[in-house]
């Protein structure tokens, strides 16, 4: 099976959770292991879509809310090689979202695995934190780190030189309880 290289969601599973997860993904798009324990990649035409299928199926199926620990719907993506390659990207993807981060508390939560990173993700955070924040000044809108109750958050998953962006707000977290990005 060749791997998924455009994946596009991040799906982790708990511990006994792999095999029910990856059933719930079969027939909603191309799903398959990453190669990384208990981590799904898929490749959707609507990644926020499979999000609501998959909190449809786990209404009626109640296993899958002891099986899936997270979903990590991807609104932007790229591929990247170095660190200084990932943060560039990563600002340019995050920069037509400036304006919903305007004056509103966030924070950055990267969660990595495999190659493609050598930088700690707390310290990556902190840049891409502060990357934004500068840019937030200078369009006279200036946010604030917040790890308590921020009004969003944005969530990256880089897997393998592959990163996947999900800005979500606290109406957002509170509406799909698979988000869980932190």
């Amino acid at each position: 099976m060749t791997p998924v290289k455009d994946w596009n969601v991040v799906v982790t599973a708990y511990r006994e959770g792999f095999r029910p997860a990856l059933r719930a993904l079969r027939g909603l798009g191309r799903a398959e292991r990453s190669g990384h324990y208990n981590v799904l990649l898929a490749t959707v035409d609507d990644p926020v879509a499979l999000l609501d299928a998959l909190e449809r199926r786990a209404q009626s199926q109640p296993v899958l809310n002891d099986a899936i620990s997270r979903v990590a719907p991807a609104l932007a993506c790229f591929q990247h090689e170095t660190d200084e390659d990932f943060e560039r990207q990563a600002i340019a993807a995050v920069t037509p979202w400036l304006p919903r981060l305007a004056n509103k508390s966030f924070h950055v939560r990267i969660h990595r695995r495999g190659a493609g990173l050598s930088a700690r993700s707390q310290a990556e955070e902190a840049r891409l934190g502060q990357a934004l924040l500068a840019m937030l000044a200078q369009a006279g809108s200036p946010g604030r780190i917040d790890f308590d109750d921020p009004d969003a958050i944005l969530a990256i998953d880089a897997i393998d030189g592959r990163a996947g962006l999900g800005l979500w707000t606290r109406e957002d977290l509170r509406r799909h309880p698979f988000l869980r990005p932190d």
